[in-house]
């Protein structure tokens, strides 16, 4: 799938939050710039958040909450994760079991975390342009691709 522009990635984040379902998990992939926190944000207003959706990358999990959105959300960043044990500390099975997961930099967990994940890749074209790619585990299997 070919992104155009960032409208068009946050309109697809939109599109991805009528979808989301507690207990979900989406894997975001790409190098920086490639357009993954354009995504989450518009998973999230697309879930009715409307405030500045910050880049997690700093706190690590940014959780949003009802009202503020449909389901309840942890944006996490994996990129300052450096040992298997802080992801422990993350409570990631709790989160799952009302809400779902946003993830950038997933591959700082093992493969089999992401199994029934919507793992999304991200490639840069050019200044604008992104090429989308994904695989859909089976939570996925009649949802995706929405377009």
């Amino acid at each position: 799938m070919t992104l155009t522009d960032e409208a068009a990635t946050l309109a697809l984040g939109k599109r991805l939050a009528d979808a989301l379902q507690p207990g979900d998990k989406i894997a975001l992939t790409g190098t920086l710039g490639a357009g993954k926190t354009t995504l989450a944000r518009g998973i999230l207003r697309g879930l009715g958040f409307t405030d500045d959706v910050p880049s997690p990358t700093f706190a690590i999990v940014q959780q949003y909450e009802p009202p503020e959105v449909r389901v309840p959300v942890a944006h996490v960043d994996f990129y300052r994760i450096e040992q298997p044990e802080e992801i422990q500390e993350l409570g990631l099975d709790d989160i799952l079991m009302d809400g779902a997961i946003i993830a950038e930099w997933p591959d700082r967990m093992p493969d089999a975390f992401w199994s029934d994940a919507l793992q999304i890749t991200l490639e840069i074209e050019n200044d604008n342009t992104r090429q989308l790619t994904w695989v859909a585990g089976p939570a996925w299997k009649d949802r995706w691709p929405i377009i």
